[in-house]
């Protein structure tokens, strides 16, 4: 169990930072975590399985947990089952490559939101303190003409119909949304997507894309722009 630097208040009414409890196998990846998130005045408790994660759930009454889709012991889609039946705990679902499916059932599970993992703090905080400040059940809709993506629900939506995506064109598709009309690089593409800074593997980015814009519709191209020898660039055009 990785230990919070501070001692954590146990009632949310006198708590003056957020806490959040981490649940995930591995120990080396949240030790890292934990040591950013304290830098920004996050409170971090981890346990390495699903039973551990339900215990300090009631024990410490954090303001939100994030879970691995791969926990142990007892899997993510039941803890957070278990978790609904007496609590109201915001859950995030850390997923990767091939967790689709326990993302969708996650979700229907109750879970608040799926988050990528390996973990990135950037997309971590808001949520966090969202969470801490009562914020959680906001919307976080995104809409770019006809594309609305729901990141709380995984879902997306064109021209009102519902479009389903692998994870990892999800992901790009919401970095592409959340930089609508500007110019990404395949850099950062790779950097802010895969969480590799490996820049020889841009044709990978070119067969996701080419894959998203059959399943949006976007067969001119014109959604999802290329510009050549930079990146690419979603705009507002109607489908």
């Amino acid at each position: 169990m990785i230990q919070p630097q501070t001692a954590p208040e146990v009632d949310g009414d006198t708590r003056t930072a957020p806490m959040l409890l981490v649940a995930d196998p591995e120990v080396a990846m949240v030790h890292d975590l934990a040591a950013v998130l304290e830098g920004e005045g996050v409170q971090v408790m981890g346990v390495t399985d699903g039973a551990q994660a339900l215990l300090q759930a009631g024990a410490l009454r954090p303001d939100v947990v994030l879970v691995s889709a791969s926990l142990p012991v007892i899997g993510a889609v039941e803890f957070v089952r278990a978790v609904r039946l007496t609590r109201a705990i915001p859950v995030l679902l850390g997923v990767g490559e091939g967790h689709a499916q326990q993302a969708v059932q996650a979700l229907t599970a109750g879970a608040t939101a799926c988050v990528a993992r390996p973990y990135r703090v950037p997309e971590l905080l808001p949520l966090i303190h969202a969470a801490f400040t009562g914020e959680a059940g906001t919307r976080r809709a995104l809409v770019v003409g006809p594309v609305e993506l729901d990141v709380n629900a995984y879902q997306v939506r064109v021209g009102g119909r519902v479009v389903h995506l692998p994870l990892r064109e999800f992901e790009l598709l919401h970095y592409l949304m959340r930089n609508a009309h500007r110019t990404v690089t395949r850099e950062q593409i790779m950097r802010h997507v895969w969480n590799s800074t490996d820049t020889t593997s841009t044709n990978t980015i070119a067969v996701h894309v080419k894959r998203l814009r059959a399943r949006l519709g976007d067969n001119d191209d014109q959604l999802i722009q290329t510009v050549r020898g930079v990146g690419y660039r979603l705009v507002d055009r109607t489908v």
